[in-house]
């Protein structure tokens, strides 16, 4: 199962590092090779809550994200968004884009850097919104109850977490504005384009997740009215499945900026960055059909918890990086921390139910299968 699951990603390795090795030498192997663990590590927390999503989707829309997915993540994400990035920061076409990353990589990467604002506050409201829209539903299994508790009673209150999103956005806004005045107002102009693209990011959230769960909910009730025959449960089957895989390329997308902007620290060439991102996204992809195929979502339930806490706490970091600058490793270790510990939460729960001899749900799933 392992093999199987993992055996693409394992042939793009071999592939990307051999082109590395012929590119740049074993410089540009060792460099690569440094990419896709970094790029691994930022997005643990992407496989797990990708995961949850994924697990509702056929193994037609599984095998569709694996190929189709993919290519989007590693040339669209990896390679073709830093290139639209300085193609619209420094107003050039695409054409001279590439041949700005290609010919003087210090450029591009200032140019990059110079757009890490916008970048931050689009990808961080729409991370956020995620978040936030967990912690406010009630849920049957709870990990931090004292917390979650009371956070699913306010979240009855309709429209909550957009309106703490927009706070935060304006506070951040508000305060990168005043910082920027305070040094002479040499990026005063920016905390528009931070305004701006944080509404755009949270615009396409609720787009992207409105039409995924409206399709979602639509496909439930006509599958619970058999009246209406069978080929239309099918139609919105393939609507569904569909913008729920839309919702999780834009979701990939999100997590990804982080991974993009963190490479620079690396190397500003955008051939081996596109390299090392691409091999440790599809490694991200295979985790994420892995643990949707083990089942481990339902072996240990506070998973998608952890995912959740990683994702929201990207989402605050991403905010803070318009204006401050954070090391990776430590955007890195808090989403491991965070699902280490949920996982942890989840084995000594799982224990708990062993002793009282209880059954965990994939274990109730798999005894029900077997009953003739």
């Amino acid at each position: 199962m392992l093999l199987k699951t993992f055996r693409w990603s394992f042939a793009v390795t071999a592939l990307g590092l051999a082109l590395g090795v012929w590119y740049g030498g074993w410089t540009a192997f060792g460099v690569i090779a440094i990419l896709a663990v970094l790029e691994i590590s930022l997005s643990f927390d992407n496989a797990v809550v990708n995961a949850g999503i994924l697990k509702k989707m056929s193994d037609f829309w599984q095998r569709i994200f694996l190929t189709v997915g993919v290519l989007i993540a590693v040339f669209g994400m990896r390679l073709a968004f830093p290139v639209v990035i300085v193609a619209v920061t420094a107003k050039k076409n695409p054409i001279d884009a590439v041949n700005l990353a290609l010919t003087d990589k210090d450029r591009y990467e200032q140019l990059v850097t110079d757009a890490h604002p916008a970048i931050a506050a689009f990808g961080g409201m729409f991370l956020l919104m995620i978040f936030l829209d967990f912690i406010f539903e009630d849920r049957d299994i709870q990990w931090l109850g004292w917390l979650e508790r009371p956070l699913a009673k306010l979240g009855k209150v309709d429209m909550l977490s957009v309106c703490l999103a927009l706070i935060v956005l304006l506070i951040t806004s508000f305060t990168f504005a005043t910082h920027a005045h305070q040094h002479g107002g040499a990026h005063t102009d920016k905390a528009q384009t931070v305004l701006v693209s944080g509404i755009a990011g949270l615009i396409t959230y609720m787009i992207v997740g409105g039409l995924s769960g409206f399709f979602e909910n639509r496909l439930e009730a006509e599958e619970e009215r058999e009246r209406e025959g069978e080929r239309s449960a099918v139609v919105l089957a393939g609507q569904a499945a569909f913008f729920m895989f839309l919702y999780l390329e834009v979701l990939d997308a999100s997590f990804s900026f982080d991974g993009v902007i963190g490479a620079f620290a690396i190397t500003n060439d955008i051939v081996l960055m596109a390299l090392g991102l691409g091999i440790g996204a599809m490694y991200v992809r295979s985790l994420t059909v892995y643990l949707v195929r083990q089942g481990t979502l339902d072996d240990y339930v506070y998973l998608e918890h952890g995912a959740h806490y990683a994702i929201g706490a990207l989402a605050v970091i991403l905010m803070v990086t318009i204006q401050y600058q954070i090391n990776e490793v430590i955007t890195g270790l808090v989403g491991v921390l965070l699902i280490g510990w949920s996982f942890w939460s989840s084995v000594r729960r799982n224990n708990a139910l062993a002793e009282t001899g209880e059954t965990t749900a994939a274990d109730a799933d798999t005894d029900a299968a077997r009953v003739p």
